[in-house]
This record gives structure tokens, sequence and C-alpha cells, in this order.
């Protein structure tokens, strides 16, 4: 059965990161199962989820320091196995759009966890509003709902949530 490792990097943003890395992986016989690279600031951030043997891990834990190191990454490989979901989770998506202000994303973590609702996918954004240049948040959550959980309280307890704070944001079934 193939094994797992995470693989995290980070550096000054440039061609070639992927490539090197990605090909990396490829030359010891590793598949890239998921993947998340971004430039934040100037800087390119990189996630990997990688599988393949035993032996191919561990080449590749000897094989990508030397690659981290020629291309100034701070480099991290952590092995793992797969997510089990909890029995009877559902998946949800939501979708927040406000003014950017700070504590957003804490405040929406903070009204999930509270309630043991996993979140297993999060990725946030900013831009300028068409015509006005009004600073923009956006946020998109993956979520983990229990099955004891009422989704009509639960969404009716997120919209009021949401509209005390001026977000406008929806709540429902993830769709594959």
């Amino acid at each position: 059965m193939d094994q797992l490792i995470v693989i995290s990097a980070l550096g000054s943003d440039r061609p070639g990161i992927v490539q090197a890395l990605s090909g990396a992986v490829l030359a010891e016989q590793g598949n890239i199962l998921d993947s998340r690279m971004t430039v934040l600031g100037g800087e390119f951030a990189v996630l990997m989820l990688v599988s393949g043997s035993d032996t191919t891990l561990t080449r590749l834990e000897a094989a990508l320091p030397p690659v981290a190191e020629q291309l100034d990454l701070t480099l991290t490989l952590r092995r793992t196995a797969r997510a089990q979901a909890p029995a009877g989770a559902r998946p949800y998506q939501v979708e927040v759009v406000a003014m950017d202000h700070p504590g957003i994303v804490h405040e929406i973590a903070q009204f999930f966890s509270s309630r043991g609702i996993n979140i297993s996918d999060l990725s946030t954004g900013t831009y300028a509003a068409p015509h006005t240049g009004t600073p923009m948040f956006s946020l998109h959550l993956t979520l983990s709902i229990p099955a004891e959980e009422s989704m009509a309280r639960l969404r009716d307890a997120f919209l009021e949530f949401c509209e005390e704070r001026n977000l406008d944001a929806t709540l429902q079934p993830r769709r594959n």
C-alpha cells in the first residue's frame, strides 16, 4: 500500500520552482495526489500531498533538501496517513464576501470550531471592488459537519452571525 508524505516549501517567487519540485517527485516515482501552490506577497508557497512506496518516500526525504537548498526554499517533509472523515459527516461549503477588515477569518473559524465543526479547506483573498476600488475580502471554506448537527439551525445561526458583521455569505452542500 502506498504511503503518504506532505511537502511544504516557501521561498522567493521565481520561475522554475514548480518544475524543480515536481521533477524531483517524479524522478523518485512519487505521485502528486493533491497540491496548493500560490504567490503570497513576494513568496511562493507550496503544499503537496505525495504518495509512493516507503522506499520512494525515503528517497524523496533525501532528494528534496538539496533541491530546496539550490532554490533557497524553506522545506518541511512530514509523513502522514489518509484522512478519515467522521462517520456520517456531511461536506458543506461556505462563501463569504465583505469589505476587508481584520478578524474575519478568526471570527468565522471561532463560529464553526465552537460547534465542533471541522474546517477541511480554507482559502481567502482580497481585491478592489469594481468602480469604487473599496478593499474587499473573499473567503471559501469546506466544512465537515457532524451528522447530528441540525442544518436548519446551523444555517440560521450562521446567517445571523454574518448579518451582525455585515458579511455576505452562503452555506450550502458541497457538490463535487
